[in-house]
């Protein structure tokens, strides 16, 4: 009687298993981080969204994913300029592939993420919202992160490059509060996509140019046809004056999530 019950649970949470992995979800973050070392004061918080479909994500800024969506009706969508801080990433959960998607002058790179996460699961549990949260420990990127996730929600995935815990990860930080993701909403059946199928693989010394490629020419003047910049009174501004302020605030944004790849502009 007991073999028969225990039978019977069994296959009860293998078809929820499948009823769940096979619809889409759409998972929202609120995310906060500290681009300045010098100013911790200056938080920047944005939604980001983990959408989740059998077993494969995508996890995305909000605005990214609206100019995602009009790149796929051939309207211009406006990405985030520069190389670092962006926060596109791809995984597929099954095969443990994670991949980083950085658009740069219109172009997509892919960069395969290798650094393994080995987590260590700790007894502590808490809850967070309506999930029961269990907490768990991880280095990646020359940080060291707490994060609480809940079998309650069946997704081994979380945000960013984060996954392989038996659950959701619901809430994670580093260690010096410098970066962090909270879930604040999920969304059942919405749309699911990907725009940015069509990508040039680097790795991360290719990124490091990239980004000085940046640095050196933030405005694209080489390439733009003959661009000029207009101020709010109408004035035309100094090209010079642009790139110098432009670098300027590079270099002062020297906080970026992956530490161990911060890129030396100089």
């Amino acid at each position: 009687m007991k073999t028969t019950r225990k039978l019977k649970l069994i296959l009860f949470f293998l078809i929820l298993s499948t009823l769940c992995f096979s619809q889409k979800f759409s998972f929202i973050y609120e995310t906060k981080y500290k681009a300045i070392k010098a100013k911790p004061e200056d938080i920047t918080t944005e939604n980001m969204i983990l959408d989740f479909e059998n077993n494969k994500s995508v996890f995305r800024e909000s605005a990214s994913k609206d100019a995602d969506s009009l790149q796929l009706i051939n309207k211009n969508g406006s990405y985030r300029t520069g190389v670092e801080f962006q926060f596109y990433v791809k995984k597929d959960i099954s095969t443990s592939k994670i991949e980083k998607i950085v658009t740069y002058l219109h172009t997509n790179y892919l960069l395969p993420v290798d650094e393994k996460l080995n987590w260590k699961i700790l007894p502590e549990q808490k809850t967070i919202g309506k999930y029961k949260a269990q907490k768990a420990e991880v280095s990646y990127g020359g940080r060291n992160w707490k994060a609480w996730f809940t079998t309650e929600l069946p997704f081994n995935d979380g945000p960013y490059v984060f996954n392989g815990l038996p659950g959701l990860i619901i809430s994670i930080e580093d260690t010096e509060n410098e970066y962090s993701f909270n879930l604040i909403q999920i969304k059942k059946g919405v749309s699911w996509f990907d725009a940015r199928s069509k990508t040039i693989k680097i790795d991360w010394s290719k990124y490091d140019t990239l980004g000085k490629s940046y640095y050196n020419d933030p405005w694209n003047t080489k390439t733009a046809k003959k661009a000029t910049f207009i101020d709010p009174q109408g004035n035309q501004k100094d090209i010079n004056e642009m790139i110098r302020q432009a670098q300027q605030s590079i270099l002062e944004e020297d906080n970026p999530i992956e530490l161990n790849h911060k890129i030396n502009y100089l």
